[in-house]
This record gives structure tokens, sequence and C-alpha cells, in this order.
């Protein structure tokens, strides 16, 4: 465990695990596994956003999504204000959803295309408990109100709308059990630049106004320095890399951070920064390098890479990577 656990905790991910069966055989054994999630710890605190990033395929949003257990993890324990979700039953994780909800990457294909802005947002109220029909009417133009939209525009079709408005109506339908954390999973990342700021601006307005807690997964290194408080760098399934948002960009001491923000394009043309180029492809998840998964494309890597896996552990304070050279190389 890179922290040790706060008051002020809401979900902790324990040594989290993800593994896809790969099958094969007349009698489909299982034959080997895409390690997607492997030994994952992260605390994520009351009122924070929490960045994860990383290339795609590293894990972020089948990390996201086992939190919430969209997807069933295959070992470890996520424990959300005190109690451990994996244990829970369907009864009880029907009543914790309410406080844990996401919005998904693409604001099109997350709604149906048949049922009016008022049934997709009015749905989750409906189906935890709220029968009255002018009650959840009410609530849907609340929540119209509350990202931007008008109160006619609860009859439309998502056909109707442009992207950012889809997003903004995904946002409002998460909101609508007035949850505590928020999974938003690539939630800009189909957007046009204009329109992520805007969206981006809105997160950020109902975070102070609800209280809300943000898990924000992007591949978007930008994105996630102007949003994120904390922020997590995740590679093939490891997280690699925790630090204050603003200490992993002015210091990065991982050499996979290191690359990922030397390759972003920096705003002001007049910064100029040494461009790290990474040999070699992203070995697979199925079978993962030995010691250290980043070492086979690291410029730095020595003998004891190979050898031993590196822990996550305190470099700076409140700066974790996991490196055996961290602080030593690049920077």
């Amino acid at each position: 465990m890179p922290e040790n656990s706060r008051n002020d905790d809401l979900v902790e991910a324990r040594n989290l695990v993800k593994y896809y069966p790969i099958r094969g055989g007349v009698f489909l054994k299982e034959v080997a596994a895409v390690k997607a999630v492997d030994d994952v710890s992260l605390t994520i605190r009351s009122g924070e956003t929490m960045g994860l990033v990383g290339e795609s395929g590293c894990g972020k949003t089948t990390f996201g999504r086992a939190i919430l257990r969209l997807e069933e993890p295959t070992a470890g324990e996520v424990i959300f204000k005190g109690r451990n979700l994996l244990a829970c039953d369907s009864k009880e994780m029907r009543g914790l959803r309410k406080q844990m909800q996401i919005i998904f990457q693409d604001p099109f294909s997350s709604l149906n295309p048949r049922k009016t802005i008022a049934q997709i947002i009015g749905e989750p109220l409906l189906v935890h408990g709220m029968k009255n029909r002018k009650q959840r009417e009410e609530r849907v133009l609340y929540l119209l109100d509350v990202v931007g939209l008008r109160p006619e525009q609860m009859r439309r079709y998502p056909h109707m709308f442009s992207g950012g408005q889809r997003q903004r109506i995904g946002v409002a339908r998460a909101l609508a059990l007035n949850p505590e954390l928020i999974v938003c999973d690539e939630a800009v990342s189909a957007l046009d630049v204009s329109i992520q700021a805007q969206v981006l601006n809105l997160l950020k307005d109902l975070q102070q106004e609800f209280g809300l807690t943000y898990l924000f997964i992007s591949h978007d290194l930008h994105v996630v320095e102007h949003i994120s408080d904390r922020v997590a760098v995740m590679y093939l399934g490891k997280i690699v890399e925790l630090a204050p948002s603003k200490d992993l960009y002015k210091r990065p001491l991982h050499p996979y951070s290191q690359a990922l923000l030397s390759a972003s394009p920096m705003p002001d043309p007049k910064r100029k920064h040494k461009r790290i180029i990474l040999k070699g492809d992203v070995p697979s998840p199925i079978d993962p390098p030995s010691g250290c998964r980043f070492h086979t494309r690291c410029i730095y890597a020595r003998d004891l890479c190979s050898r031993k896996e590196p822990a996550l552990r305190e470099i700076d304070s409140r700066h974790f990577a996991a490196c055996h050279f961290a602080g030593e190389v690049g920077g």
C-alpha cells in the first residue's frame, strides 16, 4: 500500500486484480489470461479528483469499472466508505450503486436512441423507487438546468443533440441519484477541444457544488493536469507513479511518466523539452515481462530491472514511483 488509510478516504482498492481468461482446446480450458489489472492498490479521498493516465490498453478503464463492480474483480478488495464491495450481495450492491456512478466515453452510444432525454435521466430514479412521474420530471428539469440544458429539450431524443450536449445529458444522468463517487471514463476524449473545456469546467463546478469525488480516466495528459488533484500513471496493469498533479508534471520520477510527458504537445511554443523515444512495442498483457514491466522499453534499464519487480515506494513527500532508480535517472 503506497499510503496509510485516512479518515477522508472514500474508496480504496487493495491489491485489485482483474484477469480475463483465454480458453482453448476441445473442452475450452483456460490456457492463459489477459492481466488487465494486476495487484493495484489506490486510495481516492473524499472530494478530490484522482487522475488515471496511461496508454490505450494499460488497464485504466478496467480498473474504473472494477471498483464499481461493473467488471467483477478476480481478486483483491474494494473498500467504499468502510465496506468491502466484493463481499456485498446483489441487494446490498443495488443500494450502494446510488452512491457510485459513471460517465462513459462515447456520449452517443451510451444513450438509448429510442428514449427521450426525460426517460434517460429519469430511469435511475425509477429503478431506485421514485414511482411518481411528476416528481421524476421535476428532478429531470432541475438536472437539465444544472448541466446547462433547456427545459424543452427533455422531450427530445439523443440524435437531436450535439456531442457536447449529449455528454451533458450523460453527466445529468450520473447526478440523478446524488452520488458521492463518479468515474469519468475518458469523458471528454470524444469531444472537440473547445467543447472539452466547457465540459471540464462544468465537472469542476459540479464538484464544488455537490461535493463530488472523481476518478478521472484519460490518455490526455493536459486534460488530467487541468482537472486532477493527484495523478496515478498506469502501465501494463500496474501503477508506476502516484503524486500530486503539480509535482508529477513538474518532476516526473518514473521513466515511463517522463516519456509520456515528453511526447505530449506543449501549449506554449516557446517552451522546449527533450523528446524521449520509447523503444519497441508495449508487451502483451498475456505474458508481461519479468521484473519491472517497463524494462523492455526503458532507456535506463539495468540488470536488476529484469530480475526484480520494483515496489511503489515514496521517493519525495507524497510522491511515489515503482522504479529501482527513481530520482536518479531522467527528470
